[in-house]
């Protein structure tokens, strides 16, 4: 299978090693980072773009190494063949292996702070504390509207919102693609300096394993076939396909 991997350079070391032992031909086209903090639109737009120049006569579908991000990837259509992104709402389920797993942790540890190689290495400046990070770790503003109504909403946000400035703990996720400690000690240091507390946690390559050899299960990953675009989902799984319009 030949695919074209759009993804986020917060992921390079990973997806690299995943890459490399790929039975498909797989070409990478990494994304700078930050680009969620940028805003919906220009995130958005810059994806737009990226998948606009693929040349999908190369290739037998297109993958996305994003989650929901801040909702860049909603709208995001597939042409002439598959499009195919990851159920997860950021990068941190990709991480960890699962939506499940992430879910999990964070409500288990409410006031996390995830560091990563990527984003030690690639991301110090990236706005990981906004409440908008916190948010895409559960749902969005839109999201919370649709599913809780206007007043519920409102109160939900201001709960997430303040969950953003009291963050307590830095969690590092060591997914085996380390040359070494010095992340884990760059981490480790950043949790002493600021009073924190300090865990290390063991991540998964298997969503990054699973998107990059084409195991798509529907539970997982949405596969949007050509003519339809990504949709945000109220209902668990994150994303969904709609048919762009006419």
């Amino acid at each position: 299978m030949r695919l074209k991997l759009i993804a986020c350079e917060i992921l390079y070391r990973e997806i690299c090693a995943v890459v490399a032992r790929s039975t498909n031909q797989v070409d990478v086209l990494f994304m700078p980072k930050g680009l969620h903090d940028s805003g919906q639109a220009t995130m958005h737009a810059r994806l737009a773009e990226a998948l606009a120049q693929v040349d999908e006569t190369a290739y037998d579908a297109v993958t996305l190494g994003y989650g929901l991000c801040s909702n860049g990837v909603i709208g995001l259509t597939a042409r002439t063949i598959p499009l195919v992104v990851p159920r997860a709402h950021d990068c941190i389920t990709l991480f960890l292996g699962s939506k499940e797993r992430y879910h999990e942790y964070f409500f288990d540890h409410p006031g996390v702070y995830f560091q990563t190689t990527g984003w030690i290495e690639r991301g110090r400046d990236l706005n990981q504390m906004a409440p908008e990070s916190v948010q895409s770790m559960t749902q969005s503003y839109e999201e919370l509207v649709a599913r809780y109504g206007e007043d519920n909403a409102r109160f939900l946000h201001k709960e997430l919102s303040d969950l953003a400035r009291n963050y307590g703990q830095i969690t590092y996720i060591a997914t085996g693609v380390e040359p070494d400690d010095r992340f884990e000690r760059q981490a480790r240091g950043e949790a002493a300096s600021r009073g924190w507390k300090f865990e290390k946690l063991d991540g998964s390559l298997l969503l990054i394993e699973q998107l990059v050899e084409g195991h798509w299960d529907e539970r997982d990953f949405l596969v949007v076939p050509p003519g339809a675009r990504i949709a945000a989902d109220y209902d668990g799984r994150i994303v969904r396909a709609e048919r762009s319009p006419p």
